[in-house]
């Protein structure tokens, strides 16, 4: 597929700048995929935010039993793996026990070329991060370190974040209204779609402008 340019809003990732999550939502009930949003909508630490890449997956369990010498070791070698283009998606089952990235993990990250970072846990170092320029989305926000409260205990395997499975590859999207999941095995009809979709609403939004009336265009484009 075609990358846009890393000047347009998604950045240089698999979707067509104009091409929005409610878009990509649409598409995949054209398409018969009806349940590919997230049920929670992850914020985005900058507000307009969009991103998306190919799905590179974690998931963090509590712990208590940590070795602590080695405190980070699973997840500095999970970051230090990321290859460009990939959007780190880190599943926490909605944990509140700590925060699980921040400002380095973030650098480490975009220093890999990886797109962004999404989360059902929550994030910390956030200014920091906003400087650093990387997108990321999270259920929340707290200081707490993860050292002896949770562990990464599996990566690159299916996970599930606000009750959709990810699975390592898959297409991501995220912007202000949500996050969209899009299995490998449907990407290229549903990107199609995307595609189709936001040519017709650039022409409908030009014609309501113009005066149309929505039934008007309802009838002759079927698009709202």
């Amino acid at each position: 597929m075609n990358r846009s340019d890393s000047s347009l809003p998604w950045g240089s990732h698999p979707v067509d700048a104009s091409i929005t999550v409610a878009m990509l939502s649409d598409s995949c009930d054209r398409a018969g995929l009806r349940s590919q949003v997230l049920e929670t909508r992850l914020a985005p630490l900058v507000p307009l935010s969009r991103v998306s890449g190919r799905a590179r997956t974690a998931q963090f369990v509590p712990d208590s039993d940590v070795d602590p010498e080695r405190p980070y070791d699973d997840a500095i070698d999970f970051i230090d793996s990321t290859s460009p283009g990939e959007l780190i998606c880190i599943a926490t089952d909605d944990s509140n026990a700590s925060a699980f990235w921040g400002e380095l993990f973030s650098a480490a990250a975009r220093g890999r070329k990886a797109v962004g970072m999404l989360t059902d846990g929550n994030i910390r170092d956030s200014d920091k991060i906003e400087a650093l320029g990387f997108s990321v989305f999270s259920r929340g926000r707290r200081p707490i370190d993860f050292r002896g409260r949770m562990k990464l205990a599996s990566h690159q395997s299916a996970v599930v974040i606000g009750g959709v499975e990810i699975c390592p590859g898959d297409l991501v999207a995220a912007d202000d209204d949500g996050v969209v999941v899009i299995p490998q095995a449907h990407e290229s009809e549903i990107v199609a779609l995307a595609r189709e979709r936001a040519s017709g609403e650039s022409t409908v939004l030009d014609e309501l402008l113009a005066g149309s009336t929505l039934r008007a265009v309802w009838t002759k484009h079927g698009i709202l």
